[in-house]
C-alpha cells in the first residue's frame, strides 16, 4: 500500500512542478505548486515524518504560498511574457558566463551533498532525535538561527519590492 501511495504522490508532485514552470498564468501556476507542496507532506507521512509534513502544509502551503498569491494578485499579472529568442541578447555575454559559473558552483555542491549523504547514519536511535520537535527547535534557534534570520529578512525584503513595483505601475 506504502509504495502504490508513494508512486501516486511522486506522480502528483512531478505532475504539478512540471505544470509550474509549463504555465502562462501566475495564477494557476501558484495553484499547481500547492498541489505540489500537498503532494511533497503525503511522501514525508509515507517516510514517518509527521512533524515534516504537517510543517510543510502550515509553512510552505499556508504561508509562503498565500505570500506569493498575494504578490501575483498584487502585482495583477495576467499572463507571463514570451520568452526572448535569444539568451545571449537577454543576459550579454557577462551574464552567460555568470550563470555558467553558478551552474559549476551548484553541481559541486550536488556532488558533495551525495558524498556527505554516505556518512550519515540512518540507525534507528539516530533517526529519533532528528525527528523530535523540540530538538529541532532547539537546533533551529540556536545553530541554524542566522539561517532562519536571513530567510525572514529576504521574504520581508521580497515583499517590500512586490509592493514597490505594484506602486509604480498605478502611478
Amino acid at each position: 500500500m506504502d509504495v502504490i501511495a508513494f508512486y501516486v504522490f511522486g506522480a502528483i508532485a512531478i505532475a504539478a512542478s512540471l505544470g509550474v514552470i509549463g504555465q502562462r498564468n501566475p495564477m494557476h501556476s501558484v495553484m499547481l505548486l500547492i498541489a505540489s507542496f500537498g503532494a511533497l507532506a503525503g511522501l514525508y507521512v509515507i517516510l514517518d515524518a509527521p512533524f515534516t509534513a504537517v510543517t510543510q502544509i502550515i509553512i510552505y502551503a499556508g504561508a509562503i504560498m498565500v505570500l506569493f498569491l498575494f504578490v501575483v494578485m498584487l502585482l495583477n499579472v495576467p499572463r507571463e511574457e514570451p520568452a526572448p529568442r535569444s539568451l545571449a541578447g537577454t543576459l550579454g555575454g557577462g551574464g552567460i558566463k555568470a550563470a555558467a559559473l553558478l551552474s559549476v558552483a551548484m553541481g559541486i555542491e550536488l556532488v558533495y551533498a551525495v558524498y556527505s549523504l554516505e556518512h550519515v547514519s540512518f540507525s534507528p536511535g539516530h533517526s529519533g532525535s532528528v525527528s523530535s520537535v523540540a530538538n529541532i527547535g532547539q537546533a533551529l534557534f540556536t545553530k541554524h538561527a542566522f539561517a532562519f534570520e536571513v530567510t525572514s529578512v529576504l521574504i520581508l525584503v521580497a515583499m517590500i519590492g512586490a509592493v514597490i513595483l505594484a506602486q509604480k505601475e498605478h502611478h
